[in-house]
C-alpha cells in the first residue's frame, strides 16, 4: 500500500495539487496510511472521519434528503461526501469512502463488504465507484483504503488537470 502512497504523492506533486479525504467505514485508515509516509505535507491537506449520518451532514454538507432516500452506503452519498470535503477545504482533489465493513449491518441489498468511493476535482468532475470486498472487518477496511489509493491514481492519470 505504501508504494501506492508514493505514486499518489508523486502524481499530486507533479500537478501541484493537494488532497482531502472523507471517510466513513474506514474510520481514518486512508488518512493514517497517507500520513504515515514522510513528505506528504505538500500534497495532503486534511481528512474528515464522518461515521454518523449527522456528521456527514454537519461536517460535509451531505443533504439529509440523499441520506434518507439512498442511505449512507450509496454512490450518491459518496459523491456528496467528496464534493463537501472539497468545498470545505483548499484541496484540489477529494476522495470519499462509505460502506459496510461488518461484521454486522449488512442487508440483502447492501451486504457487508459493499463500499462506495467518491471523488471530486476542484472545477472538474465528480464520480463514484462501487466495489464489494470480503473478509473480516479489518480486511474490508484495508482493502477499501487500498482501492481508494488506486482509484485516486487512476483519476489523476485520466483527468486533464489545468
Amino acid at each position: 500500500m505504501h508504494d501506492l502512497v508514493d505514486e499518489l504523492t508523486e502524481l499530486l506533486g507533479e500537478k501541484n495539487m493537494t488532497l482531502v479525504t472523507a471517510e466513513s467505514c474506514t474510520g481514518g485508515l486512508l488518512a493514517a496510511t497517507i500520513t504515515h509516509k514522510p513528505g506528504v505535507t505538500r500534497i495532503y491537506e486534511c481528512g474528515f472521519v464522518t461515521y454518523s449520518n449527522e456528521s456527514k451532514t454537519d461536517l460535509l454538507g451531505v443533504p439529509a434528503a440523499i441520506l434518507e432516500e439512498h442511505g449512507a452506503v450509496s454512490s450518491q452519498t459518496a459523491e456528496a461526501m467528496a464534493r463537501g470535503a472539497l468545498e470545505r477545504t483548499k484541496a484540489h482533489l477529494s476522495v470519499s469512502i462509505t460502506g459496510i465493513a461488518g461484521p454486522d449491518g449488512g442487508t440483502p441489498k447492501k451486504p457487508v463488504g459493499l463500499v462506495y468511493f467518491g471523488y471530486a476535482l476542484k472545477g472538474g468532475s465528480v464520480g463514484s465507484l462501487e466495489h464489494r470486498f470480503s473478509g473480516s472487518r479489518q480486511d474490508i477496511q484495508s482493502a477499501a483504503a487500498t482501492m481508494a489509493l488506486k482509484h485516486l491514481i487512476a483519476v489523476l492519470h485520466k483527468e486533464p488537470i489545468a
